[in-house]
């Protein structure tokens, strides 16, 4: 179809809500703004360019994010185990875009939050819960890359569909248990009680509080060790490609079975050079890899850092520190560009871009 979102008029209804609530509160403050301050145009211009820069990465996420899903509903040549990781990843980043990416904008546009405590929490859960579930996806598809490159031969018998089923289920599992869990029952703040409840209710703010023992026990599991797991997988994967290429050159040209994206030989063999077979093997295994590392650690890696210090001292508003939000929709931002980086390194997801679009 020419265009993917004309037919569906509640998606952009949606997104014209959103847009409404923010142009709103942009406005309100604009009131406020003229009323008790004389840079009141200057300060209104930062806000309305913020809103404007926070939409767009929202919309960006969104559908990026569903043109992700289409490509490999409408491709066939997308349709493979391997590419369940990246359907998983982009509905998990997709359910970000939808879930919480609004309520952040307009909470940091307006100051306030007007939903009261328990939707807050739930809020901050289900936030939790889906960034994590981002991370934990991309290490599972670099042990899936790791398992393609380092063990080509017994991978179709490694990788099997119900396997994926339980990465896939494990990585949720762990995302709830660390979210909703603890938030839930109060396990992550000082003094043990429920966030946001009690002489904090009255505020109209949404506090996410921090412990030591939570913070270290989420920044482990949810960053840190995927992060060492996931430069450890590439640098065998490097490792491994520059072996077979320096076997490779030293070897006359040798005949390759083309595998499709089900790890099925093709009909026909292809004699290729070592120069082209080390090509393909170093594009297909190390590019597309380290551009989604690479993105992901620029984009969280600030963000958790600032986490885990404002947690040992066991801050009581993080939100409240300057640096806090910015650091956050960095992170943010790697959900949006998940779906550029595969787009731009896979030639099968361009085609099946170009298609739809």
């Amino acid at each position: 179809p020419p265009h993917v979102f004309s037919d569906n008029p509640s998606y952009l209804r949606a997104i014209l809500i959103i847009l409404n609530r923010i142009l709103s509160i942009l406005l309100l403050q604009q009131q406020r703004l003229y009323v008790v301050s004389s840079d009141a145009p200057v300060i209104m211009l930062s806000k309305v360019m913020l809103g404007v820069i926070l939409s767009l990465l929202i919309l960006l996420t969104v559908g990026g994010n569903v043109l992700v899903c289409l490509a490999v509903c409408a491709s066939r040549r997308l349709r493979c185990l391997t590419n369940c990781f990246i359907v998983s990843l982009a509905v998990t980043d997709l359910l970000l875009g939808l879930l919480v990416l609004p309520f952040s904008a307009l909470l940091q546009l307006s100051d306030e939050w007007p939903f009261g405590p328990v939707f807050c929490n739930f809020y901050i859960s289900m936030d939790v819960m889906l960034c994590t579930a981002s991370i934990l996806t991309l290490l599972a598809i670099s042990v899936d890359r790791y398992l393609a490159v380092t063990m080509p031969l017994r991978y179709t018998s490694l990788v099997l569909p119900w396997r994926v089923a339980v990465a896939l289920v494990s990585v949720w599992t762990v995302s709830v248990a660390v979210s909703f869990l603890p938030i839930q029952m109060g396990w992550n703040t000082v003094n043990g009680t429920v966030q946001n409840h009690g002489p904090w209710a009255s505020e109209r703010r949404c506090r996410f509080e921090l412990n030591r023992p939570y913070v270290l026990t989420d920044s482990l599991l949810t960053f840190y060790l995927p992060l060492l797991a996931m430069c450890w997988t590439y640098l065998q994967i490097l490792r491994i490609a520059r072996a077979q290429a320096k076997r490779i050159i030293s070897a006359r040209p040798i005949c390759i079975t083309s595998y499709n994206c089900r790890n099925s030989p093709s009909t026909s063999t292809t004699l290729v050079s070592g120069v082209t077979a080390v090509a393909l093997r170093d594009h297909k295994a190390t590019l597309t890899l380290a551009a989604v590392i690479g993105a992901f650690v620029v984009c969280w890696l600030p963000y958790f850092i600032l986490f885990t210090v404002l947690g040992l001292k066991e801050h009581p508003d993080p939100g409240i520190v300057p640096e806090f939000p910015i650091v956050l929709w960095l992170g943010y931002a790697n959900s949006a560009l998940n779906p550029v980086i595969y787009g731009a390194l896979n030639r099968d997801f361009r085609s099946a871009y170009a298609h739809l679009l």
